[in-house]
């Protein structure tokens, strides 16, 4: 890798005031609009600490009263208490005393992640920097200054350090994680920072950040006392106007990788950062002034080291605080390299004149600006343009503010951006717009779109803010953006799925799943078991023209595993079975055709599945459909079954078609008995209850039909071409065993539910030429074999093959709790849906499992595109209250009087059925880990996981024993490593508890009010 390789930033997210996120970003830079308003409630009462002249709160002669502000107003963020703490598995409690500064963060850097269309788990444990420019930490004022308050989370919810530290921490990422705080150039010093990590191969991407919060009045009472703060609390950039500084708030991050791997990837870019620098002002005349001199000499060297000059750059965002002595020295600094410039003026403007000095966010504010404009390829319009400080001689250093937004030309362009540091740490970068790529795009090509949240209430935002998003993208970037949900918006435990051929009918499927999503009887977010997934593959009777043709032609990867078939049955069918099934010939139906084909589409599908890492635990076949299901299983070569099921079914289409079947609605054990001496009938199947088929002579069908049909009993002719699994099908049965003698006998890896047999196949059966064999004249026994899968607890069971016929069958058999759940790999009928692949990747993943979602696109189609990301839940707040931060106590779930330690664990809290003893550990472990996580009571159960999903670390771990301990002396020390390892989920931590009990030999536990052991 270069030492000047360009970076790129590929993804970003930040909240400042005025604008929740990057687009209201760009309106309100391009409306012009002003983000300052009054100092909120929240803050501190600003009156109290208002120091006003009599001409007005805002006249610049206010008196610099002692221990007072100049103003009441500044530039500050909405909800900046809000946070999500769930769903990083932060215990309330602990989120309560973070800085919420490491709050804002944390959700920034998820939603920059996800901007850059990356998953954030696909950063975990990779060496991924993060680089966070801070130089405020007023809330570690406020919440250490009691110290009989202080606790063990004040420790690591407090310090500059922890604000990269939690990013790390919570995203599992292992590169540089450092906070740098250079005054009001930080974040820009770190974006310097991280360059160059990524430059010397320390990490592979950097996430880049600054953060300011405003939680007390001293920096403005400062500001006031040093002649530096505005009256108006605004920033007036290079106006005439200029009397100070306004305060601002805001966060901000960037995803930076370098430009060749991004390329490579594919990856979205903003813009190309192609040099930066730091230095700083030495001694000059005040530590606290700017030197002209550092900043002409910093802005002259990144440019010579990024290969430009002056007549390259076509805006610059300044630091422009509004002071003075300030801009004055900036103008002059930036005018001697400007004022040589051959073509028109470069643009001039700063970000802080629409809302304020976010101080620590300050340079990463510019920075988001410019990146944004050369993205737009806009220049955002500066508000004081109108009134321009004359006394600067902006035009004569051949600088101008933009009065209007300015359209940038073709090509490459340049900017800068220039951040300098109270103290004199100075920076400045240099961009570029982003080089322009060109993909191809399939119209038409389907996909399948995944949300996923951490509960049902944000799944349906979520939803409904992807549907408005793609509801305004173009039609032809269906299949890309689908594929990037795929790999962004698919891990979190609440999910849908919404297929679809065109971005019109996916943004309505979206909406409607967010209707669904306040369905009461949707399920909950409850722990569910871990998916076990058998292939149940269909029978005869179920091909009809052009079966699974939507398969083909949607999904490349089964076009690809059908061709290969293809291939093997042609030397044996003397014709392409493919090119039968997407032409829609009727010949389908003839059974030298019909059989190979059914093999074929059954194994391409679950080849697809099983490629896209979707592998059953089970396999069941009914009929022909055991051929491929002996396949999947290992005991039966692709090869050898093409060729078996080819001559299977040229034998077959051999024999007279004479014969019939009849579906009969009568159990097998009734049907029995009146096949009694007609020698040309047999059990054809036996599907479930009152789903018998008989098959054999038509005559002999014709007679029994008649004599059921006056018994009131329901039959139905089945249209088929011969009397399969019947007496009729006797002379080929030898011919087929002969063929089948050369194949290799195999035991299947999987279990095998045989239809044969109707049960699991032992160890000491095969599926050997004698099963074949016998497999041609012996009943189909589907019901008994399925349930017999159905005993081994499997959770879903997937049909494969070209229409839905076992699936309702599967659906009659289930037990009466309702598993397993049957899906099914293509529609009935000939007018398919053309992205049923789709649809089923999508119920899979829906259950749990986690498909190759590449399979479904083609390589032009796997294309990252930039998605709306993750809305939080905002329903959590932690401010101060009087002095210091608010930490919210919920309340505890009162302890039973006593009971008996013996009884099992009921879950939630010892909340016991009607009838039974309340369980006193199982409702003091919930007590106790509700209280010392400041959990709702509610939202805790027994399979609730400690760690994951309740927050407790080490810390937490050490007082939940301290707390034990406390109220059950009678079990003694509890030794930390035991209690750690029973710590996975509360049920666990209730378990640990009964049997220390035991092992005690404590015979009861009798709690007081309490919740002492005595």
């Amino acid at each position: 890798m270069s030492e000047r390789e360009p970076i790129a930033v590929v993804g970003l997210d930040c909240r400042f005031p005025g604008a929740r996120d990057a687009d209201e970003y760009w309106a309100l830079l391009m409306d012009g609009r002003d983000g300052t308003g009054r100092v909120p409630e929240q803050r501190w009462d600003a009156e109290r600490y208002h120091a006003a002249d009599p001409s007005g709160p805002d006249s610049a002669h206010t008196a610099r009263q002692p221990g007072r502000s100049n103003t009441v107003r500044g530039g500050f963020l909405h909800d900046a208490d809000a946070f999500d703490p769930a769903f990083f598995g932060i215990a309330p409690r602990e989120a309560a005393a973070m800085d919420p500064q490491q709050r804002l963060l944390l959700q920034c850097s998820w939603r920059a992640v996800e901007d850059a269309a990356t998953a954030p788990q696909d950063l975990a444990g990779t060496a991924t920097g993060v680089f966070v420019g801070v130089m405020a930490n007023e809330w570690a004022h406020l919440a250490l200054k009691d110290y009989d308050e202080i606790t063990a989370r004040h420790g690591s919810g407090n310090g500059y350090f922890m604000g990269a530290n939690r990013v790390s921490y919570h995203l599992d990422l292992k590169g540089p994680s450092l906070a740098v705080d250079t005054a009001c150039s930080s974040s820009l010093v770190a974006v310097h920072l991280a360059m160059n990590s990524l430059r010397w191969g320390e990490c592979d991407h950097a996430l880049v950040a600054g953060t300011n919060l405003i939680m007390t009045p001293v920096i403005n009472i400062f500001y006031t006392q040093a002649g530096l703060s505005a009256p108006d609390g605004r920033c007036k950039s290079f106006s005439a106007s200029a009397d100070g500084i306004g305060r601002a708030e805001g966060v901000a991050v960037l995803v930076l990788r370098r430009l060749s791997d991004a390329l490579a990837d594919r990856q979205p870019v903003y813009a190309v950062l192609k040099e930066t620098g730091s230095n700083q002002d030495g001694r000059s005349n005040g530590i606290t002034a700017p030197n002209r001199w550092a900043q002409e000499q910093l802005i002259g060297s990144v440019w010579q080291r990024a290969g430009i000059t002056a007549d390259d750059i076509s805006f610059v965002e300044a630091h422009g605080t509004g002071t003075l002595l300030g801009d004055f020295i900036e103008a002059q600094a930036l005018g001697r390299l400007t004022s040589g410039r051959s073509g028109g003026s470069v643009a001039l403007g700063s970000v802080k004149s629409n809302f304020g000095h976010a101080e620590g966010a300050a340079g990463i504010a510019g920075l988001v600006k410019t990146v944004l404009a050369l993205h737009h390829r806009t220049v955002p319009p500066s508000r004081f343009a109108h009134d321009e400080n004359q006394k600067l001689d902006l035009p004569g250093q051949r600088l101008s503010l933009l009065k209007s937004p300015l359209r940038l030309p073709s090509g490459t362009v340049h900017a800068a951006v220039s951040s300098f540091g109270m103290g004199g740490s100075n920076a400045h970068a240099v961009l570029a717009s982003a080089p322009r790529t060109v993909h191809r795009t399939q119209p038409g090509a389907p996909g399948v779109f995944t949300v996923s949240a951490r509960g049902a209430e944000r799944l349906r935002a979520n939803l409904l803010a992807q549907a408005d998003a793609l509801s305004r993208r173009p039609g032809d970037q269906l299949a890309q953006l689908c594929w990037t949900s795929n790999r962004v918006k698919s891990r979190l435990p609440q999910r849908v799925a919404v297929a679809a051929t065109d971005l019109p009918a996916l943004v309505a499927g979206l909406r409607e799943a967010a209707r669904r999503s306040d369905d009461p009887a949707r399920p909950g977010p409850g722990r569910r078991p871990a998916p076990s997934v058998a292939f149940a593959f269909t029978g005869q009777g179920a091909q009809h023209p052009g079966m699974a043709a939507a398969w083909y032609r949607s999904c490349p990867a089964y076009a690809r595993h059908l061709d290969a078939l293809d291939e093997l049955l042609a030397p044996h069918t003397g014709r392409s079975v493919r090119d039968l099934l997407l032409e829609g010939d009727a010949d389908v139906h003839r059974p030298r055709l019909a059989q190979p084909a059914l093999f074929a589409i059954g194994h391409a599908m679950a080849a697809t599945l099983a490629e896209a890492g979707i592998r059953p635990s089970y396999v069941l076949g009914h009929s022909i459909g055991e051929f491929a299901a002996a396949c999947v299983a290992g005991a039966l070569d692709p090869a050898d079954a093409a060729r078996l099921v080819a001559r299977r079914g040229e034998l077959m289409e051999t024999l007279p078609e004479d014969g019939g079947m009849l579906a009969v609605s009568l159990d097998a054990a009734e049907v029995e008995p009146l096949l009694a001496g007609r020698r040309r009938l047999g059990l054809a199947a036996v599907n479930g209850p009152g789903r018998t088929v008989v098959a054999g002579d038509r005559g002999e069908l014709a007679a029994l039909a008649d004599r059921l049909t006056e018994r009131k009993v329901a039959v139905r002719p089945l249209a088929v071409s011969h009397a399969f699994h019947s007496p009729l099908m006797l002379p080929v049965v030898e011919e087929f065993r002969r063929a089948c003698a050369d194949i290799p006998v195999r035991r299947p890896d999987l279990p095998f539910f045989s239809t044969v047999h109707g049960r699991e196949l032992t160890g000491e059966e095969f599926l050997d030429a004698d099963y074949w064999a016998r497999q041609i004249t012996a009943p189909v026994r589907f019901a008994e074999a399925a349930r017999g899968l159905f005993a081994t607890g499997v959770t879903h069971v997937v049909e494969i093959g070209p229409a839905a016929v076992l699936t309702g069958l599967l659906a009659r058999l289930r037990p009466a709790d309702g598993s397993p759940v049957s899906l099914h790999a293509a529609h009935p009928g000939e007018h398919a849906p053309g992205h049923r692949p789709q649809q089923l990747f999508g119920e899979l993943w829906c259950a749990g499992l986690t498909p190759d979602w590449d399979l479904l696109y083609a390589d032009s189609d796997r294309l990252p595109r930039r998605l709306p990301p993750y809305l939080f839940d905002a329903s959590f707040r932690a401010w101060r209250s009087g002095g210091g931060p608010d930490l919210p106590e919920p309340s505890a779930s009162p302890a039973p009087r006593s009971a008996d330690t013996t009884a099992p664990p009921p879950a939630d809290g010892g909340q016991s059925s009607a009838g039974e003893a309340p369980d006193p550990l199982a409702a003091l472990a919930h007590r106790l880990v509700c209280r010392i996580g400041g959990h709702d009571p509610a939202s805790v159960h027994d399979d609730s996981r400690l760690h994951e999903d309740l927050g407790f670390d080490s810390i937490q771990a050490v007082e939940l024993k301290t707390r034990i301990e406390r109220e059950l002396p009678l079990l003694g020390t509890l030794p930390v490593e035991e209690l750690l390892e029973s710590m996975r989920t509360v049920g666990d931590l209730v378990r640990y508890l009964r049997d220390r009990a035991l092992a005690d030999a404590t015979p009861t536990l009798t709690l007081t009010p309490e919740g002492t052991g005595r």
